[in-house]
């Protein structure tokens, strides 16, 4: 790994989109003044409101700040014991899913959903979803249903989403990024022609890519030949020089206010024990002083800028920042954006800071709800950096990391599971996320791989979350996370099929 600190490479492009057009008056005279208002607003609530995806894992808990929110999930994590998830019983004809948006297109297609929204219409009221994922075609249905999405259009989150894009809006935020290059790769000799300024240690990013599948380490050509079909198919790549980097995660929400900024997390990449994926997203910790004050201050301060410019582009709402942290100069830099809600959410929002104002997804939500309101952006981010307002809270995301497609015959319950001193594990009782957990020896766990599912490399088994960290002050797996995934990797019982040709459910991760 090279430490040498370069300028960054600038690149001259021109606006990623036009501004939107003036938010239109609110339909209703009422105007919210603070944070207590938008609660007790949220708390009245009287509009359908949904969050439409794979799993409700996203938006754990929002059903509880908001009344008549409700999940509608094509995967059943709790086995119908969640009392506002809603999940069609019965399968109709569909093509193979291979994306999030796929489920959600065959859910809002199918006849029990769209009899469900029916159900709880309030005039000619279908209500507002949010979706993880969503496309074209899901703005489409959802039009033809009478849902009003609750996020900018498919066509700008794609544009944002973009990873070579993010760099572009982050050079006009002003935001630093690793030493970079942007450009399309031919071959192995015309990568270290148009690379040579960073080096010959490089990490290369295709513009779309999940929890580090498309996330490239390569400093030879050996390397290179074994991703070369991926990188080279792709008109423009993100080309960046390694560095001795810490991961680190943050969620924020742009508002007509201003950004509001969620503390700096902690991430965990690329763990064997949980991904196949050397640079895969696997789980996060929040906690006091995780950071020293000068990095979170700058990740604050580089969120705020960033967000702002997210909103001079036309977008609101939520989003997340993933920060890379140079061991060697302890400089920090711009990794990605997710223009969503993400993986990291239901840490964020559950965290004290949020359960003392409000979680992050209601300041999303009212932006969408017709309603004027007022809000201190600055007093509530001054608040939400206060570390005595920060508890710990750690969750690791457990995939199928073997080269195998499996049979799964038996799963463990979601809810709360308890360990023994001798790294036995047994389930506690069923609860519906995570705060129920009250010591370190507790987690809770959501399944997202049950009984009569098919694993395969990749495949999400599920996620667990716990109070305290799961990493060392080194950044490695603690001996608590590793008898935690080895616990509930013998809670599966699963038998491997030996015709690879049998497909999958789904391919791709479901969280993040």
């Amino acid at each position: 790994m090279t430490t040498k600190k370069t300028t960054v490479i600038k690149n001259t492009s021109k606006p990623i989109s036009k501004k939107t057009a003036p938010r239109k008056k609110a339909s209703s005279a009422e105007v919210l003044n603070g944070v207590a208002d938008i609660r007790r607003f949220f708390y009245k609530n009287e509009t359908p409101l949904y969050f439409i995806s794979a799993t409700n894992f996203n938006m754990l808990g929002a059903d509880e700040w908001i009344k008549g929110f409700k999940f509608i999930c094509q995967i059943e994590c709790f086995d119908g014991q969640h009392p506002n998830v809603f999940s069609p019983k019965e399968e109709i004809p569909h093509d193979e899913f291979t994306s999030i948006e796929d489920i959600n297109n065959y859910l809002l297609q199918h006849p029990e959903v769209q009899d469900y929204l029916k159900t709880r219409k309030k005039g000619k009221n279908t209500g507002k979803a949010m979706f993880l994922m969503f496309d074209e075609k899901t703005e489409k249905l959802a039009k033809k249903l009478g849902l009003q999405i609750m996020f900018p259009t498919a066509k700008m989150r794609t544009l944002m989403d973009n990873k070579v894009n993010t760099n572009r809006i982050a050079e006009k935020a002003g935001v630093p990024c690793v030493p970079y290059v942007l450009s399309k790769v031919q071959d192995y000799k015309h990568l270290t022609k148009i690379s040579e300024a960073l080096g010959s240690d490089l990490v290369i990013q295709t513009p779309f890519g999940d929890s580090g599948h498309t996330t490239f380490f390569i400093s030879n050509e050996k390397e290179f030949k074994k991703y070369e079909e991926d990188i080279v198919k792709e008109k423009e790549v993100k080309i960046m020089k390694r560095i001795n980097c810490r991961g680190s995660a943050i969620e924020a929400c742009v508002t007509r206010h201003g950004t509001i900024v969620a503390p700096l997390m902690t991430e965990l990449v690329g763990f064997k024990e949980m991904t196949p994926y050397k640079g895969g997203w696997c789980g996060n910790e929040i906690y006091p002083n995780a950071f020293n004050p000068e990095i979170r201050e700058k990740a604050t301060k580089y969120t705020q800028l960033f967000g702002n410019q997210l909103r001079k582009e036309g977008y609101k709402g939520y989003f997340e920042l993933d920060f890379l942290i140079d061991q060697d100069s302890g400089e920090i830099y711009l990794g990605e954006l997710n223009p969503r809600v993400t993986g990291a959410s239901s840490i964020t929002n559950h965290a004290v800071f949020a359960l003392a104002d409000a979680p992050l997804f209601v300041f999303h939500i009212l932006e969408w709800m017709d309603v004027d309101y007022t809000l201190d952006v600055k007093e509530l981010n001054e608040r939400w950096a206060v570390q005595e307002n920060i508890d710990g809270w750690s969750q690791l995301i457990i995939k199928h990391t073997e080269d195998t497609i499996e049979y799964v015959s038996e799963a463990p319950k979601s809810g709360i599971w308890k360990m023994f001193d001798n790294g036995h594990i047994q389930f506690d009782r069923m609860d519906t996320h995570r705060r129920a957990v009250e010591t370190e020896k507790e987690a809770f766990f959501l399944h997202i791989a049950k009984e009569g599912d098919y694993l395969y490399e990749g495949a999400d088994l599920g996620i667990l979350v716990s109070r305290g960290r799961m990493m060392t002050d080194n950044f490695q797996l603690n001996a608590r996370a590793k008898n935690w995934i080895k616990a509930i990797h013998g809670k599966y019982t699963s038998n491997i099929v030996e015709d690879k040709r049998e497909k999958m459910v789904l391919t791709g991760s479901l969280t993040k």
